[in-house]
């Protein structure tokens, strides 16, 4: 069996000096590995081939069998790091939080928080219904269930 934490190690050694960032290392036991990486500018397929040349030397010399998938995170998978919320700033997001989910966009993200503008309907004084206004929300990072970029806004 591969061994996660040194291929997290030859991944990171690549890595180093770039802007590109580990999102996603899955080793199954049967050694299929699955390397997702992403920055800010997004990710270069070149790149990705260049990872996946670099850890094939590395990996046939350990153990010949295994599977290997190096590529970019789906567009539709949640953040799981704080780049990836800068990367999303100005963007519609999805958001999963105490059961509910909320639409919005991305306004800011700072190192513990980030806020989305969400559009709700809420008691104005002097009004006898509920109006449309912009409702700005922050949370921690990890309060939500999940946050991710919002293909149906």
């Amino acid at each position: 069996m591969i061994d996660k934490k040194q291929l997290q190690n030859w991944i990171e050694e690549y890595l180093n000096g770039t802007e590109y960032e580990l999102i996603t290392l899955n080793v199954s036991a049967g050694n299929d590995i699955l390397v997702e990486v992403d920055r800010l500018a997004g990710v270069d397929v070149d790149f990705c081939a260049e990872l996946n040349h670099f850890l094939v030397e590395k990996l046939d010399a350990v153990d010949p069998d295994y599977s290997l998938e190096v590529g970019s995170v789906s567009l539709t998978d949640p953040f799981k790091t704080k780049m990836q919320y800068e990367k999303n700033l100005g963007h519609d997001v999805e958001i999963l939080i105490e059961g509910k989910k909320l639409r919005g966009q991305l306004v800011s993200v700072d190192e513990e928080t980030f806020s989305v503008d969400v559009e709700e309907k809420v008691e104005v004084e002097g009004k006898k219904r509920k109006q449309t206004r912009i409702v700005t929300h922050t949370w921690r990072y990890d309060e939500p269930k999940y946050v991710k970029y919002d293909l149906k806004f």
